[in-house]
């Protein structure tokens, strides 16, 4: 049988090549897959070719045969080079035929499903259009051998057929030689050109973008003492918006460029989360400026070390060791005296001695001048070591930036301006965003 066989097949190819047509009918497009970068299509191919010896009459005789008869004659070796899984549908026989015509000419026409590999660019998804393929060639039989050609209608139905997320823009076809290591092969390519349906996204992700960022403009007309209610607000859009963009990106391939659906939803995140450290900046604002009214506010209740000192007059309490009086009345007495200021007279109080003494002010403040060498060596400012110097160095900036900054007195004044800013920049960037990806 391998011999009878092997003798039919060098019988086909003794002299030219052997031209063989080709014609596809889709039937449905089943699937389109970003994440594997395929989609699955339902097809009828139909091949066509004319082999001599197959001739029995000359006559328009027309014989149509069960798919079985295929394995009892040569036909054509046909694959699909970007083809991942395919299955011939088997009910309820094979979906085969072969139609067999008197002068040889025959027609070998099968219904398969086939995955098919679509390398999509998806920089500007959800707003992209995509090319995907069918390639069709020859395994074995190099163009010395076999040729394969597009009928004069090779494709039908491709407009017929709806796609949930794609329409059909158009199709086109071409051919051309495929040099490979083991020869030169003819390729039929079959283009299908995508556009995607952008109704999907607009209700299930720009929509829902659009409201949450806008929500998050409602805590500006919230009073700033609210505390809890703009907080639980702010958070709030903010996980909305990271939930709807792990939500697109569970649906899409880890790819490492930026897509057009990447840019609006990131852009949406930086407005929510702008408003939410808007709310911070005037709660900063609102409650720095009453913690520095209280700081006045005590200062100024709060009396001075001076003050203090003139408030004890000029009493001075002292160690009952520097005074070394002695008991007898008489003689404590006269050194009591010989130690209290003469200008003080018999005006000046007594009190007991080893207790208080009587001082004017000038003496209290000459006893302070005249602190020991130690305490004077200790108000001396040490000197500065090199990383507080630059501290030092860069609070003088920051307070000097601080300074620059226009004094806001009133907080409400910056939820005025956020309730104008927020709505006008958000609206500009939807005006350039669509405007780049639609024109």
């Amino acid at each position: 049988m391998f011999i009878v066989r092997l003798i039919i097949v060098i019988s086909v190819f003794a002299g030219d090549p052997l031209y063989v047509g080709m014609d596809l009918s889709i039937a449905s497009f089943d699937s389109i897959s970003e994440v594997n970068m395929d989609y699955t299509i339902t097809m009828y191919l139909n091949q066509y070719w004319k082999d001599d010896r197959l001739a029995f009459s000359a006559n328009d005789e027309v014989l149509t045969l069960s798919g079985d008869f295929a394995e009892k004659i040569w036909v054509p070796d046909t694959f699909f080079a970007n083809d991942k899984l395919s299955f011939l549908h088997d009910v309820t026989e094979k979906n085969k035929m072969v139609r067999l015509y008197g002068d040889g000419s025959i027609t070998y026409g099968m219904r398969f499903t086939t995955t098919l590999a679509c390398m999509m660019d998806l920089h500007y998804y959800p707003l992209d259009s995509q090319n995907c393929t069918v390639e069709i060639e020859s395994y074995g039989y190099t163009v010395s051998d076999v040729v394969m050609y597009w009928r004069d209608t090779p494709v039908s139905g491709v407009l017929d057929s709806d796609l949930p997320q794609f329409t059909i823009i158009g199709f086109e076809t071409n051919d051309r030689k495929e040099k490979l290591a083991t020869g030169i092969y003819q390729r039929l390519s079959l283009s299908f050109k995508l556009q995607r349906n952008i109704g999907y996204f607009i209700f299930q992700t720009y929509l829902p973008s659009i409201l949450i960022v806008m929500l998050s403009w409602v805590s500006f007309w919230i009073n700033h003492e609210a505390t809890s209610a703009r907080v639980a607000l702010g958070i709030t859009t903010v996980l909305t918006m990271t939930t709807i963009s792990t939500g697109v990106r569970s649906a899409l391939p880890r790819i490492s460029y930026v897509k057009a659906i990447d840019i609006y939803l990131v852009m949406c995140f930086v407005f929510v989360f702008a408003a939410l450290l808007e709310y911070a900046a005037v709660n900063y604002t609102y409650w720095g400026a009453r913690a520095k009214k209280k700081v006045k506010q005590k200062a100024l209740n709060t009396p001075t070390k001076r003050q203090s000192e003139q408030s004890f007059g000029n009493e001075e309490i002292i160690e009952l060791q520097e005074l070394q009086l002695s008991p007898i009345p008489s003689i404590r007495q006269r050194n009591f005296a010989s130690r209290s200021d003469p200008s003080l007279g018999s005006h000046s109080p007594r009190f007991p001695p080893s207790f208080r003494i009587h001082r004017p002010h000038h003496h209290l403040s000459s006893a302070y001048s005249s602190t020991t060498p130690r305490s004077r060596g200790r108000n001396r400012k040490p000197l500065q070591p090199q990383p507080q110097k630059v501290l030092q160095t860069i609070r003088k900036g920051a307070n000097a930036l601080k300074n620059s900054l226009p004094k806001i007195r009133d907080v409400n004044v910056i939820d005025k301006y956020s309730r104008v800013i927020f709505p006008v920049a958000f609206i500009l960037f939807n005006a350039v965003y669509w405007s780049f990806y639609f024109l």
